[in-house]
């Protein structure tokens, strides 16, 4: 095993000298940075020293460039200044000439305002008039139908003449107040055709300056547009100037650098910086002390036997691919499986959680004891189990053969304390058999009658047909529950033994969504059939129409509804929706009742050619009747004939 020593040996050397090689790129450039400071400080000793005339001269031309580079930022500079002090005298301007236009405007509004209620008092004036010519003519009419009415009398009254006159008299009086109406009428008709020729020409006037202001404000906005403009046409040039100048300055050191070294190696410091040359050497000897150490390292790693070393290198690879198998045989099974039998037509998921955050289950539970034990189903016998607290969700499956037989798969996903004492449970319950199925222990509770199964390590020992209860744990905290043959078979599904059911697709994968919000979700493969697997929810019509139908609920108050639908073809979708849309009561209503699954007309979206989303709120009579319904626990007789 020498060749593992070696192995990590190298692996040792290797990281050191990368440390070395990280720390010495570090000291490199700290001495670098070091000789161009050393460098720009020590030009003036630099003229001493004719081998570095070349650097110097090369200095000078690029200070003069950068001199220039100075200037032209400083035109600009100034440029920007001016600029701006256009834009404030154009503010002060623009807030001086808008200020006398508004002062302008002030009277003529108030001018304007006058003549409007001058011309509303004109006009009120002329409707009252109107409506006193109305009510003489009004009065006209009755007194002339009260004349030939007391004309009409049979046998006439004995004071026939004398209300005839009084009549007659008022009747009389009548013309003369309507020609004093129809002058009055006339004058307020001039009056109000008056009032609105000066409103017209006050709101003329109201208009006309309006549009000056606007035309000069448009104006000042265009100056100060252009303003902008110019200030970021400037501060663009002095942007590219101080990135030259900047630039000139980076094309120095290349000369600052040979500059530093030269008089680091001649030993001159400038007299202003004495000790820019102490740190020179400082650096250069950190830099080749980690020169030194990385090339002893290189010696140490080029006495190891290589034989040894590839050894070593081998066993790793060896390992790692092993480890690479044994991940991808651990995580080999796709997420969107739930491990159910793949003939599996209907899965019915109760979320626990939501249940007991729920009021209105609380609440029928307490009045109808039957119904949660016969939602859960087989869950209600486990052992040691408390479901309102240990359970986080139950999920029931159901298949139905072509002679129309009914099977059913359960799984319980149990929080860790809770399966603890389930186990705890099972164990000192002497009435269980243990027995196992290729290394997974089942637990099984056979009736009275049934004879005890025996120890097989097999699928063999399953007790297929036989009546009974049985327990396994097929995952870290799922249980799988139910009749004997079931849970077997539950059992070969999650060993790979027999194929799951894979519930994937955008239907399936919305409807996974789902759980977070909703304490009941169903879902089928095969509507029709959820008539014979439970009491009918749906109506008959919406049944066969699907090919693919789930329901979510979510039972808080108010209680809310999704039902997903999957229909064949892309027409009957465009049908399905409109007539959703149009006549709801068709398709959600209770079989068998007068209560409609929705308070008001379902939301219809749509999802795809072919899947239709149905959002809606249940009434608290409708979803009772429900969960009643999915249990089995409502009395109808029509329930038991559907």
């Amino acid at each position: 095993m020498s060749f593992i020593r070696t192995g990590f040996r190298e692996i040792g050397l290797k990281i050191r000298r990368q440390r070395t090689r990280i720390a010495l790129r570090h000291e490199r450039r700290l001495l670098q940075k070091s000789e161009i400071n050393l460098g720009r400080e020590g030009t003036a000793q630099a003229a001493n020293f004719p081998e570095l005339r070349n650097e110097i001269v090369a200095l000078k031309k690029l200070e003069q460039e950068q001199k220039e580079v100075a200037l032209r930022i400083a035109r600009i500079e100034e440029g920007i200044k001016t600029i701006e002090a256009e834009r404030q005298q154009n503010a002060r301007e623009q807030s001086e000439v808008i200020a006398r236009l508004e002062a302008q405007k002030k009277p003529l509004l108030h001018r304007r305002n006058e003549a409007k209620n001058n011309l509303e008092v004109c006009e009120r004036e002329l409707a009252a008039v109107e409506r006193r010519i109305q009510e003489s003519e009004a009065a006209d009419r009755d007194l002339l139908k009260q004349l030939s009415d007391l004309h009409a009398l049979t046998p006439a009254p004995a004071d026939l003449e004398a209300r005839s006159a009084n009549i007659t008299a008022r009747r009389a009086r009548l013309p003369d107040e309507r020609a004093e109406l129809v002058r009055a009428r006339l004058g307020s008709a001039d009056a109000v055709r008056l009032a609105k020729e000066k409103l017209n020409a006050a709101e003329a006037e109201v208009s006309m300056l309006e549009k000056n202001i606007a035309r000069t404000r448009s104006d000042f906005e265009a100056r100060e547009r252009k303003s902008n403009d110019n200030i970021r046409l400037q501060q663009e040039a002095a942007r590219d100037a101080r990135a030259r100048h900047q630039t000139v300055e980076e094309r120095k050191n290349p000369a600052y650098l040979s500059i530093g070294r030269h008089l680091a190696a001649k030993g001159v410091a400038p007299p202003n910086a004495p000790h820019l040359l102490a740190e020179a050497h400082r650096r250069r000897e950190a830099v080749d002390s980690h020169l030194q150490h990385k090339a002893e390292l290189a010696l140490l790693s080029g006495q190891i036997d290589k034989q040894e070393l590839r050894k070593f290198y081998f066993s790793v690879f060896s390992v790692l691919v092993l480890l690479a198998l044994t991940l991808l045989v651990v995580f080999q099974s796709p997420r969107g499986r739930e491990w159910l039998p793949q003939e599996t037509d209907t899965i019915l998921s109760i979320n626990a959680d939501q249940f007991e955050r729920a009021k209105l289950p609380k609440r029928w539970r307490n009045e109808q004891p039957a119904l949660w034990p016969g939602l859960i189903s087989a869950a209600a016998a486990i052992p040691g189990l408390n479901v309102s607290r240990d359970v986080v969700r139950i999920t029931r499956a159901l298949t139905t053969n072509e002679a129309g037989e009914s099977r059913e798969f359960n799984l319980v996903e149990v929080r860790r304390g809770g399966l603890s004492s389930v186990m705890r449970a099972i164990g000192e319950d002497k009435s269980f058999e243990k027995r196992l199925i290729s290394g997974l222990p089942v637990w099984e509770r056979p009736p009275a009658s049934a004879e005890p199964p025996s120890q097989d390590s097999g699928a063999s020992g399953a007790t297929a047909g036989k009546p009974g209860f049985a327990i396994a744990r097929v995952g870290p905290g799922t249980l799988a529950v139910g009749a004997l043959d079931a849970v077997d078979e539950l059992v070969l599904v999650r060993l790979g033994m027999k194929p799951d059911l894979k519930i994937t697709g955008q239907l399936f994968d919305r409807f996974q969504a789902l759980d977070r919000d909703s304490a009941l979700r169903l879902i089928s493969r095969d509507p029709p059939d959820l008539a014979r697997v439970f009491h009918p929810i749906f109506s008959r019509e919406l049944l066969e129409v699907s090919q693919l139908l789930g329901l979510a609920v979510n039972l808080q108050d108010p209680v809310k509804a999704r039902v997903l639908i999957k229909v064949s073809a892309p027409k009957s979708a465009d049908d399905l929706a409109r007539s959703l849309h149009d006549k709801p009561q068709q398709w959600l209503q209770l079989p068998d009742s007068q209560l409609l699954l929705y308070s008001q007309p379902p939301e219809v979206l749509r999802h795809g050619e072919s899947n239709l989303e149905l959002r809606f709120t249940i009434p608290a009579d409708s979803a009772r009747i429900l969960l009643q319904r999915l249990a089995k626990t409502d009395t109808s007789a029509a329930m038991a004939t559907y």
